[in-house]
């Protein structure tokens, strides 16, 4: 208990809000930094994703290079690929965390895709929808929450991970572990921690909210209908004594 009021001490005194090196700064540095990695492995990803997803080919390669990439030790290949550039700069952990963010977009874009009604892809294209129209009028609306589910688990992995890559001389939450380990600074160690998990709070609330506003409409009236036509009292979250529920 004392070292957390030791930590939210050091949190809430003004000295650690101003400057370069203040919580602030560092914040705004970490998100930078997790928003350009999403960004790179978005554009890596996605496309990949919705492709398999859209044709149904190479699933099982995908899901095994994405088992592959998740295996791989995040803080060592940040060091080795540090160590193989010959650069302390931002790119090796860079590279390194956008490899780990690939494999939860790629699986929640051919997820999302796969997860969509064959019979409404089917109706599409009988109706004179050409491919790219299936699958931007179609899948993509459909597969959003899901889509947006892959984002979400990378967008918290990144957070997390960027926080170990401050090994190296680069900015972010990090450096509050790393700059206080050395001079047994706990109570500033344990307040940057407190913000990463803070920040990776905020953040995952922000995509389950999203996830919500993206399902289209059709599809939630659609969901209650059919509730009220198994159970239309379920519907109104009222249950009848004596009755048992529908499945």
């Amino acid at each position: 208990m004392t070292d957390f009021l030791a930590a939210f001490q050091w949190l809430f005194d003004p000295v650690n809000w101003a400057g370069p090196s203040g919580i602030p700064a560092r914040t705004g540095e970490h998100i930078v930094y997790t928003l350009l990695t999403l960004l790179i492995a978005s554009i890596v990803a996605l496309p990949i994703g919705f492709l398999i997803g859209h044709t149904g080919r190479l699933r099982g390669l995908a899901v095994g290079v994405s088992g592959a990439l998740r295996a791989l030790p995040t803080l060592g290949l940040v060091v080795y690929l540090a160590l193989i550039m010959a650069n302390i700069s931002i790119v090796p952990p860079l590279i390194a965390l956008t490899i780990l963010a690939i494999p939860p977009l790629l699986a929640g874009a051919y997820s999302g895709l796969e997860s969509v009604n064959r019979s409404t892809i089917d109706a599409a294209r009988a109706i004179g929808m050409t491919e790219w129209q299936i699958f931007a009028k179609v899948e993509l609306p459909l597969s959003l929450p899901l889509v947006l589910g892959g984002l979400r688990s990378g967008a918290l992995q990144v957070i997390a991970t960027w926080t170990v890559a401050a090994i190296l001389p680069v900015g972010g939450l990090g450096r509050f572990l790393f700059d206080g380990l050395p001079v047994q600074n706990y109570p500033e160690m344990l307040g940057g921690s407190i913000i990463v998990v803070v920040l990776a709070l905020v953040v995952d609330g922000l995509f389950a909210l999203t996830q919500r506003l993206v399902v289209p409409r059709g599809v939630a009236a659609g969901k209650v209908r059919a509730d009220r036509a198994k159970d239309p009292w379920r519907a109104f979250g009222v249950t009848v004594p004596g009755r048992q529920p529908v499945p």
